[in-house]
């Protein structure tokens, strides 16, 4: 006769309830990997911005897009799509490792409530592109990815609420200190995504 556990059942159905409600197949390679995307994105940028032999923000007034900064939209857009299919390939492979679904009703509920901040987000920053307040790109950058990280981390990792948090904060910071845009940006898009992705490597993955 067999007797079960009663810490152990309760631990067991704490774990299928986890599972059922929230996204547990982000990868801790993928945030890594953003990370070094998002440094090299931003030396790139630092090589354009400031070896330009010509002003890239002066000629703005009549033209949003001009020769001399497009290669700053490229690199953007570069390092948006790495990170993004990098993100959904190696969570397809947990998923996959793990005998479950990348797509279910967990997802979908981590999709929404990312995006929505996300895009709000970008629309902002969009709206301050036009209207010339290129100091605060950086800072509303961080600031409403921070909020979206915070959002979405009720229904994934709580730890990425850690990793929100600490997104705002330089957010606030880099609005405080105009100027210094691109190193807080690689600070909280490159630093933070790397020690954040060893963190979670650390605590879930590590056997």
């Amino acid at each position: 006769m067999t007797t079960s556990n009663p810490l152990n059942d309760l631990a067991e159905i704490r774990s299928i309830m986890e599972r059922s409600t929230k996204f547990l197949s982000l990868s801790a390679a993928s945030a890594v990997l953003a990370g070094l995307y998002s440094l090299a994105g931003a030396y790139l940028a630092w090589k354009i911005i400031y070896h330009s032999p010509t002003g890239l923000y002066g000629p703005l007034t009549d033209r949003l897009i001009t020769p001399e900064t497009m290669p700053l939209f490229l690199i953007a857009g570069t390092v948006f799509l790495l990170t993004a299919g990098t993100v959904i390939w190696l969570s397809y492979r947990k998923a996959h490792a793990a005998g479950q679904k990348l797509w279910n009703r967990a997802a979908v509920r981590l999709f929404v409530n990312f995006a929505i901040p996300l895009a709000a987000g970008g629309i902002f920053v969009v709206l301050l592109y036009v209207r010339g307040y290129y100091s605060l790109l950086a800072s509303s950058t961080l600031l409403f990815y921070g909020l979206a990280l915070l959002n979405a981390g009720n229904f994934t990792f709580s730890d990425i609420r850690k990793l929100g948090v600490s997104e705002i904060a330089l957010g606030l910071l880099a609005a405080a200190l105009p100027g210094q845009g691109l190193l807080f940006w690689a600070l909280g898009f490159g630093v933070l995504h790397i020690v954040y992705g060893g963190v979670m490597y650390w605590k879930y993955e590590k056997k």
